[in-house]
């Protein structure tokens, strides 16, 4: 049992992904069950074992050695590992997951966003691994972000920083969960994006759309409309990019990074995007850092966060 592997999580408020990863992020098998934290903290937690002890088999029948567990979950994480707020996982608020991993698997653990589990992923195996420092965006039903400076996840010193999604794009816009109006994702999200156009039908605009009842209105099919040639449609991401691209600005002129790379259900759309981010950019930041910065899709999908939590976790032991 030469060949060391993480047994990585992505969990979700509807799903839970574990996966076997190796050192070069290569997936080598993925698990999904229901997350059940409907059901309350112990009831998850017994999913979870459950679901580990697949993976474990697999491994142990496959001869690989697990050195490690990750997990990247949503929502407000400090550094002990702490969750300290998660609006998806609320039983689990106040509840140390590291600790509680590291005690029930006796293995090494790490927890983190999942957001920044995507970016340490996309900048480690993905399409930010020739650049040292990037933003990334997680666009689906919120706007998660994680951020990579001098080849390092940056994190703040309460360990939640770069929180990108809340953003103050429109002073006296949308009221958004936390209790801000005017959040980004308020505006760029899957979830925004389906508002931004019932709220443009609403107004009498025409559209293909109306065949949809509104209740039944996803992103997905605004984005359909869109390729189909739908004004309102490419409105509603024209907006959303807009205001990509305004906040983009700032952290281009703040930080001057390399590169801003898009992830999550949303960047699907990536080229819908693209035109309204960049003229922001160009319009709003200064020329040389604008000029720079490539904006990018992100290449692992709905893997990122599984091959983040495991990178992170290979950093833990190769620093320990």
């Amino acid at each position: 049992m030469n060949n060391p592997a993480v047994i990585s999580m992505d969990i979700g408020g509807t799903n839970l992904r574990l996966a076997l990863v190796l050192s070069d992020g290569e997936v080598i098998v993925r698990l999904q069950s229901p997350c059940r934290i409907g059901e309350g903290r112990m009831q998850f937690l017994e999913n979870i074992c459950m679901e580990y002890e697949k993976i474990r088999q697999f491994a142990e029948n496959a001869k690989i050695r697990i050195v490690a567990v990750g997990a990247g979950v949503p929502g407000l994480i400090d550094n002990s590992g702490e969750i300290l707020s998660s609006v998806n996982l609320k039983p689990l608020n106040g509840f140390n997951l590291k600790e509680w991993l590291s005690l029930t698997f006796t293995l090494p653990a790490i927890t983190l966003n999942d957001a920044n589990a995507a970016a340490v992923a996309e900048h480690s195996h993905g399409a930010g691994r020739s650049f040292s420092s990037l933003l990334h965006l997680t666009l689906g039903t919120g706007v998660g972000s994680g951020l990579i400076l001098d080849n390092r996840l940056w994190t703040g010193v309460d360990g939640v920083a770069a929180e990108y999604g809340h953003l103050t794009v429109e002073p006296d816009g949308r009221l958004c969960q936390c209790g801000n109006h005017g959040c980004l994702e308020q505006y760029a999200s899957s979830t925004a994006i389906t508002l931004t156009a019932i709220e443009k039908m609403k107004s009498g605009s025409v559209t293909q759309l109306m065949d949809i009842a509104t209740a039944n209105l996803e992103s997905s099919d605004v984005a359909k409309a869109a390729y189909n040639g739908d004004r309102l449609a490419l409105e509603c991401f024209e907006e959303a990019g807009r205001y990509l691209g305004i906040a983009a600005a700032g952290a281009v002129n703040l930080l001057n990074p390399e590169a801003i790379i898009l992830g999550g259900g949303v960047a699907a759309s990536f080229d819908l995007l693209v035109p309204a981010i960049m003229k922001e950019i160009k319009g709003r930041a200064f020329e040389i850092p604008a000029a720079r910065v490539k904006l990018l899709k992100g290449e692992l999908g709905d893997n990122a966060g599984i091959i983040g939590a495991a990178a992170t976790a290979f950093c833990l032991l190769s620093s320990s």
